[in-house]
């Protein structure tokens, strides 16, 4: 098991997360590159280190190329940046603040380097972990244009979802150690 490590670091009131964790590892709507880069992303986007590393090792178990590990972790960092940028402009609901360029760079979502449907998912993953509507919205119609089907984005998210979920017990059992 992939996750294992991370399975079994999770305290038992955890019981529920860690066993839809071990769930994950057989979802079939991702490809494993799309799988393992969504749980890839997502760990960067929570950034709590054991799970960081556990992902780390997961995806590098599960065959992901040096270059998809690498636009996985891009896709956590460039969306670290456009998620706070563009959900507090959202939030703001400026019409003029909105036609302001953002002046971000975000050249790695042109060429991510792997399969632009993969990397979406990845963004869309990232983008659920740090709640930014309008690129949720923008990252589901790019990946819908792309071809991808429900099934496919209900997953990566699912695996943001138990990133995100098993970061946050970990670092509250840190704090209370």
């Amino acid at each position: 098991m992939r996750l294992s490590v991370l399975i079994d670091a999770l305290p038992p009131y955890a019981r529920d997360v860690a066993r839809n964790l071990a769930a994950l590892e057989g979802e079939r709507a991702l490809t494993a590159q799309q799988l393992w880069g969504a749980v890839l992303a997502s760990a960067h986007a929570v950034g709590t280190p054991a799970v960081v590393r556990a992902a780390e090792s997961a995806a590098a178990d599960a065959g992901l190329s040096d270059a998809a590990r690498d636009a996985a972790r891009g896709a956590a960092a460039v969306m670290a940046q456009n998620n706070i940028y563009f959900r507090a402009v959202d939030l703001l609901d400026d019409p003029v603040l909105a036609a302001e360029p953002s002046h971000l760079r975000m050249s790695l979502t042109f060429k991510p380097g792997v399969d632009p449907l993969d990397f979406h998912l990845w963004t869309l993953a990232a983008s659920a972990i740090h709640g930014c509507e309008a690129c949720l919205r923008s990252q589901a119609a790019t990946l819908r244009a792309l071809g991808a089907r429900p099934p496919a984005l209900s997953a990566a998210l699912r695996a943001a979802a138990l990133i995100h979920a098993a970061g946050r017990i970990l670092a509250a059992e840190a704090a209370r150690a």
